[in-house]
């Protein structure tokens, strides 16, 4: 059999996992079946197996060559989001109110798509190959901090990580160097006055008015005070205060996210945030904590791994179909793992509006056109063994 006919005849399986996993997804911290699954799917491969790796359901395969060389690493995340699927498929989610709406399914699917490709051909490999099925990345701190603590890079000289993504059509790959996704911070807002009855204020102290303050001052802080040329966002997700219309709320809260991408700017913002809250609070006569929630950091490329990505990826799908991506917004914890060994994350186009599969990412509705998969199993082959040839 030829390598060409091993990897059509591998599209169907894909699929195949790919529906088993959608249709039993499990959430954060809680992957333990998927991660059963993954790694029985391992062993049958041939492949040395680690299971609850990081302090939760994390997997990890070895896999040595027959020639000495480089050890890479791939990693691909396994949980779920709590989303009721909306779908009408034969393999919408059987778990009420859990779905895979990210792609982590598919991302799962690859990596043990990669593997029995390397397994087929073990002889091959010009050193070791790591497989990492992370649990955990959709909420923080996320699995991928844990996965490094348990080992997993040891001996690493370079990772590879892919995200299946709707807004890039079928066919188009896309990355770039540098900060590609942005850093996610979150702050909690209490802010105490002194309640009292809706016809008598000037007893009171409006927790609602200093909230409602100081939501319009938080949206000075990148307007006004952060370099314009360090993207930036602070987003009040919600506020939340009082009990009735004739009532003045002595409680309010205020909720919300950050995002950037330089880390000096990070921690500006975070300062900014802290002092307009207590000193908007206390213009109002009120009083303000904050929690303050790091989340995420930048995930930055590197460069040489990126330029790798743009040699090698126009082989596999034409010049034309390979994208310099954008700067993002969303956040991902391969983050953490960029920070420890050279790496590059890479987009593979799953996004088809002809079968209706455009849905944005975290939509009740979601869903990606499944030959995306293969796509993502070529491109980290060529990665991999680009890598391994220096």
């Amino acid at each position: 059999m030829t390598k060409e006919m091993f990897l059509s005849e591998l599209q169907p399986k894909l699929v195949e996992w790919r529906r088993y996993l959608h249709r039993h997804p499990e959430l954060s911290y809680r992957e333990q079946n998927t991660a059963e699954f993954v790694a029985t799917k391992l062993r049958e491969l041939g492949i040395e197996v680690q299971t609850n790796v990081g302090g939760g359901h994390g997997v990890v395969g070895l896999l040595k060559g027959g020639k000495r060389g480089k050890r890479i690493a791939l990693r691909a995340d396994m949980d779920a989001l709590p989303i009721q699927d909306q779908k009408k498929c034969e393999y919408s989610s059987e778990v009420d109110g859990v779905m895979h709406a990210c792609g982590h399914d598919g991302h799962t699917s690859i990596l043990l798509g990669v593997a029995s490709y390397f397994s087929r051909y073990q002889h091959e490999i010009q050193g070791e190959i790591v497989f990492i099925f992370q649990p955990a990345e959709e909420v923080c701190p996320g699995g991928a901090r844990g996965m490094i603590e348990g080992g997993v890079l040891d001996g690493v000289d370079a990772i590879y990580g892919i995200h299946l993504w709707t807004p890039l059509p079928l066919g188009m790959v896309g990355s770039n160097g540098g900060s590609l996704m942005a850093a996610a911070d979150e702050f909690f807002i209490d802010i105490k006055g002194k309640g009292g009855h809706g016809g008598i204020p000037h007893v009171t102290i409006d927790s609602v008015v200093a909230g409602s303050a100081l939501v319009m001052q938080l949206q000075s802080i990148v307007s006004r005070s952060v370099d314009p040329l360090q993207p930036a966002v602070v987003t009040v997700g919600t506020i939340a205060g009082g009990s009735a219309q004739n009532i003045i709320a002595e409680q309010c809260r205020i909720t919300g996210t950050v995002r950037s991408f330089d880390e000096d700017t990070r921690w500006f913002i975070r300062d900014k945030i802290e002092s307009i809250a207590m000193l908007t609070a206390q213009t109002y006569g009120a009083e303000a904590s904050v929690e303050y929630v790091m989340g995420y950091p930048p995930l930055v490329n590197d460069e040489a791994e990126t330029q790798r990505f743009f040699t090698e990826a126009p082989h596999i799908f034409g010049a034309e179909y390979v994208q310099q991506m954008s700067k993002l917004m969303p956040a991902e914890d391969f983050a953490y793992y960029v920070q420890q060994v050279p790496g590059c994350f890479m987009f593979v186009g799953a996004g088809n509006a002809d079968k209706g599969m455009d849905y944005p990412h975290h939509h009740s509705l979601f869903d990606f056109d499944e030959e995306a998969m293969l796509h993502g199993v070529k491109l980290l082959l060529t990665m991999v063994q680009s890598a391994q040839k220096e």
